[in-house]
């Protein structure tokens, strides 16, 4: 049983000081989120899908390349992680915004590296920044993998559709090739 008692001066006093707490925290936890989620300005965008040549892979200005993940050639960045498409996507706008641009950031335009047979290309997200395509699949990378050689998120049906690897023959990666099944699911 509380030392503080219902209907005590000290009662009312504990459970004030206790609602304070729980706000407190809870305004933390808003603000730490919200903080989390400022620091990326994506949006919808619509654009041309048309080739590029410009450079600079998500924030690296580096070639796009292939490399084997888990026994499957994949598209990659110049530093070898592991590039994904959105099923929901179009071959001219992204659907991945807001929060979803944060744990899956959209690739800048890059030029083609070794064993990138595929087309590419550009889409203009509603920003006005540019996000690079692969065979009309606008790409992004994703936060969870933090080493090259990873696709923790092949297979993920998060933010409103399936995520997949990008695979570097454009078909779907085999289920059972322990990348945790993949192609562009669209």
């Amino acid at each position: 049983m509380s030392y503080f008692t219902a209907g005590t001066e000290n009662g009312a006093k504990e459970r004030s000081r206790r609602i304070r707490i729980v706000a407190a925290a809870g305004v933390a936890a808003v603000v730490m989120g919200a903080a989390a989620c400022s620091s990326s300005s994506s949006g919808t965008g619509a654009g041309s899908g048309t080739p590029s040549s410009a450079s600079g892979a998500a924030g690296s200005g580096a070639a796009l390349k292939t490399a084997t993940v888990n026994g499957v050639s994949v598209i990659t960045n110049a530093q070898g992680f592991t590039l994904y498409s959105f099923a929901p996507d179009t071959a001219t706008a992204s659907k991945c915004t807001g929060a979803c641009a944060q744990i899956w950031p959209p690739v800048k335009p890059a030029p083609a590296g070794q064993g990138v047979t595929g087309k590419l290309g550009t889409i203009t997200r509603s920003d006005g920044s540019k996000q690079a395509t692969y065979d009309r699949h606008p790409l992004y990378t994703y936060t969870a993998d933090t080493a090259p050689g990873q696709a923790k998120g092949n297979g993920i049906d998060v933010n409103g559709g399936v995520w997949h690897e990008v695979t570097a023959s454009g078909q779907a990666a085999p289920a059972g090739g322990g990348s945790g099944g993949g192609g562009y699911g669209y």
